[in-house]
């Protein structure tokens, strides 16, 4: 069967089921059809439970996923962060362990890199990782805007190992199990859409019993992360845009604000630059030792998913300052599709490094400028 018309049929018929499953439930679905994971280079091809697939297969799963309107992801830390950072750094054992689990949808992970006072410099990392007499680690420290820990099994942790160290020497890239009572406090952070999808993460101590890629080398780790964060799912989050655009061009329809020659011509410059950011993607799909492109393709998508969120409430006009549902004591904070991707946007310049960060990046790695004074 081509692989688009399977992908497409797998997700159709799942998707169709009543009630729809419940977040774990689908990740463990994704696992048992060979959906997680695709791709994974092993020395057999189906070493860490995973299915083989080209590059061309993954994007179009990817693409697929997101066309469908399928649910986000609990899983994608793990498999697209974690896991290809142990199949590059980690050793045999390492990814025998934990890739299998995620592959099968059973391990949720979450990313312990930001910290109050750092933020995006990851260098400023102060969480102190000290040897425990059995072989692992005790942590302790302070993480912040922590996707999904409220629901991890496991998280990865940069922390200074070297108490003497600064900056980005002294590092280590840690593996934490989250159920550690006492240890590990996770409190969740109310955001702007009501919601709580980041977290603080407090270690007291907390074990941890894995290092990967070696003692003190987190940032070299740290940086090959971060780069695989602007890969495949780049595209997929296009199409997740490009709906969203869909959406903001036909309330401007249905309203009458697509008469209006300003808001016409910002919608079609959303058009024009979410096709550019497509053909760049493509364009450095697959590519490795471009430092800048990682940092390009963020600076690209997190401005342009920010104005689409000020686009949508100005289509929307004085309907955009009203709630969809009367508030309530039980119901106190709803909001409509354009309120959310409004107030949710404001974090895209932020999150995953900001844009000042990416800026620093480009200057001082690609264009060779003198780094920022400290």
């Amino acid at each position: 069967m081509d692989f688009r018309i399977e992908a497409r049929s797998w997700l159709e018929s799942h998707l169709a089921q009543t009630p729809a499953p419940a977040p774990r439930t689908w990740e463990r679905d994704l696992g048992r059809a060979g959906w997680i994971g695709i791709g994974w280079p092993g020395a057999d091809g189906e070493s860490y439970g995973n299915r083989r697939a080209t590059l061309t297969q993954q994007v179009v799963w990817a693409e697929e996923y997101a066309r469908s309107g399928a649910p986000a992801r609990m899983g994608h830390i793990g498999e697209n962060l974690l896991a290809p950072t142990l199949i590059t750094y980690g050793t045999e054992e390492q990814k025998q362990h934990h890739l299998p689990p995620v592959a099968r949808g059973e391990t949720l992970w979450c990313q312990g890199y930001s910290e109050p006072g750092a933020g995006s410099d990851l260098a400023g990392v102060r969480t102190a990782a000290v040897p425990d007499g059995a072989g692992g680690y005790a942590v302790t420290g302070q993480k912040i805007w922590t996707s999904l820990a409220l629901d991890a099994d496991w998280c990865f942790v940069l922390a200074r190992t070297d108490p003497g160290s600064t900056r980005h020497h002294g590092l280590s890239f840690l593996l934490v199990e989250m159920d550690q009572p006492g240890r590990i406090e996770v409190r969740p952070i109310r955001q702007l859409t009501g919601t709580s999808e980041f977290n603080e993460v407090f270690l007291d101590g907390a074990r941890a019993a894995e290092v990967v890629g070696g003692e003190g080398n987190g940032w070299q780790v740290a940086m090959g992360l971060l780069a695989l964060e602007r890969g495949v799912s780049t595209l997929a989050q296009q199409i997740g845009f490009a709906r969203e655009l869909d959406q903001v061009v036909a309330a401007a329809v249905a309203s009458g604000a697509a008469g209006d020659p300003v808001i016409r011509a910002r919608l079609v410059r959303q058009w024009a630059e979410l096709d550019t950011m497509r053909r760049h993607a493509l364009r450095t799909l697959g590519s490795t030792g471009d430092p800048g492109a990682p940092s390009v393709a963020k600076l690209l998508w997190g401005g342009w998913h920010q104005r689409l969120g000020e686009l949508a409430v100005q289509v929307a006009g004085e309907a955009g300052a009203v709630g969809p549902e009367p508030w309530s004591e039980r119901r106190p904070y709803e909001l409509d599709d354009a309120q959310h991707l409004f107030l949710f946007s404001r974090a895209d310049t932020i999150y995953g490094g900001s844009d000042e960060i990416q800026r620093n990046i480009i200057a001082e790695r690609v264009l060779g400028l003198p780094r920022e004074p400290r």
